[in-house]
């Protein structure tokens, strides 16, 4: 049963972070969304490992190596939007110069993205 709750847990963590995302996008801080976008995927990923190996997750961000680990099968489309969601989470979270997020992550881009993680988040949990 531990092994059922664990992976419900990052679940209802992953769905925590995704509501957050949304708060974030209504309000204007589309960085914050991105990061929280982020966050979203690698709690449903974790909680995936744990539901298919019943392996506790590594402390590591990167979505790829969940996806590699688990040996996802992707549409190359989703693969790359993880891939681009993996590489500018590190920028969103310490960013060198936040002025240049603003610019980078208009609202259509990060609305883009906010959407992309629904869909992956939902696919995710139903594997």
């Amino acid at each position: 049963m531990e092994k059922l709750d664990n992976h419900i847990e990052w679940y209802f963590q992953s769905d925590y972070d995704l509501e957050t995302a949304i708060d974030m996008f209504k309000s204007g801080r589309e960085v914050y969304c991105i990061f929280m976008c982020h966050l979203s995927i690698e709690k449903a990923l974790k909680g995936l490992l744990i539901k298919k190996t019943g392996e506790f997750p590594s402390k590591t961000h990167s979505l790829i190596y969940f996806v590699d680990k688990l040996d996802l099968e992707l549409k190359e489309t989703t693969y790359e939007f993880l891939f681009m969601l993996n590489k500018i989470s590190v920028p969103t979270r310490y960013p060198d110069d936040l002025r240049k997020l603003f610019a980078a992550y208009t609202t259509e881009r990060t609305e883009t993205i906010l959407n992309q993680t629904k869909e992956v988040q939902l696919w995710i949990k139903q594997q």
